[in-house]
């Protein structure tokens, strides 16, 4: 789930073009250094398969590079594992239920959580709003995990085990006081928004913002439907990755989604976005230099653009999704390996932003 690994040379084959389709209107363009690298980071393996939706206001075309599901190209309706990119959701769950004043972003977390025994440093409490922006003062992650199979490491960490875990804590810092990044967290702020409508998080992530939306291939549990599309996952040295399941901290890490989903996603923030979306964006505490986090949600400033972006990373794939803060144009990038994909989404919301690339790493054979 990491918010920020790499193929050896086992060679996974790249197409000589990558996969176009246009999913409305006008077609937009790839930017022309993303394409070439793209098909580079397929061709040399350090990928299996990258795919790439860019959205020009209403407008959006799917790129894929590589080999995704039964060794084929990508395509827009091809399933990866989004990690982290999870938490955009979680937030946006947030900010629909401060707008519907069903809670708010002061609440202790205490309140819709009643049975839990939660830290606090000098009686200032966890809120909703501090899980939201990595100021809860909780950990990255829990220390009292011990999962069956380190390969999919959060299939049994449940109710129990984090209950006992908030019970025992204590804080290195008062709530509010820093950011630190928190898979915990935001794991937490998903189960208690969940308690708070009655649903597990799975549940209400369909019920408000898939089905809503139409993001029919979008779900925090693996499905057969969504299995069969499903490019399978690879670690950093291109051997075969488990996929991940989770049970308390989903809204840390659970969702797997489409191109063609995460395009109506991003366009439900770019395109007249309501009262909710925009509080989900909008900068809670300002971290330097240009930066500001919302509710999950990353802001930044560089060379005169300013976007709004989140990444993620499982045990076998990685991901990026992000937008101008005009909503004039928004990226997702989806890969079935664990290898970071920052690059390619801010060069395509950035022109002329893409670092040279560095030597492919060497992995024990």
């Amino acid at each position: 789930m990491k918010s920020a690994l790499c193929l050896p040379l086992r060679a996974v084959a790249a197409a000589v073009l990558p996969l176009y389709s246009a999913l409305a209107g006008a077609a937009p363009t790839l930017d022309p250094a993303v394409r070439e690298r793209a098909e580079l980071l397929t061709r040399d393996g350090r990928h299996a398969s990258i795919v790439i939706a860019v959205i020009e206001g209403k407008d959006s075309a799917v790129y894929g590079f590589g080999r995704g599901n039964n060794d084929a190209l990508p395509n827009a309706d091809t399933v990866y594992e989004i990690g982290s990119v999870t938490k955009t959701f979680t937030g946006l769950l947030l900010a629909q239920a401060v707008a519907a004043k069903q809670v708010k972003l002061s609440q202790p977390v205490a309140d819709l959580l009643p049975g839990y025994q939660m830290p606090a440093v000098n009686g200032r409490a966890i809120t909703l709003q501090d899980l939201a922006t990595h100021y809860s003062g909780l950990p990255r992650l829990p220390d009292n995990g011990a999962p069956a199979d380190m390969n999919d490491p959060y299939a049994d960490y449940g109710d129990k085990q984090l209950r006992a875990f908030l019970a025992g804590h204590v804080p290195a810092h008062a709530p509010g006081a820093t950011f630190d990044y928190s898979n915990l967290g935001f794991g937490l702020l998903g189960t208690a928004l969940a308690a708070k409508a009655g649903l597990s998080y799975a549940g209400l992530l369909q019920q408000r913002i898939a089905g809503p939306l139409g993001m029919r291939s979008t779900s925090a549990v693996m499905t057969p439907g969504l299995r069969a599309r499903l490019a399978p996952g690879h670690l950093a040295d291109g051997k075969p990755a488990r996929n991940w399941n989770f049970q308390a901290i989903a809204g840390a890490g659970a969702v797997l989604s489409t191109p063609r989903d995460m395009v109506a996603y991003l366009q439900s923030f770019m395109l007249q976005p309501d009262a909710a979306h925009q509080l989900a964006v909008q900068p809670q505490h300002g971290l330097g230099d240009g930066r500001a986090v919302g509710l999950a949600w990353m802001r930044d400033e560089a060379n005169g653009h300013a976007i709004v972006w989140h990444n993620g990373q499982t045990g076998g794939y990685a991901s990026f999704a992000g937008f101008t803060q005009d909503g004039k144009h928004g990226v997702v990038v989806l890969s079935n390996t664990s290898a970071n994909v920052d690059q390619l989404g801010v060069a395509s919301l950035i022109p002329g932003s893409l670092a040279p690339l560095p030597a492919a790493p060497e992995h024990p054979k």
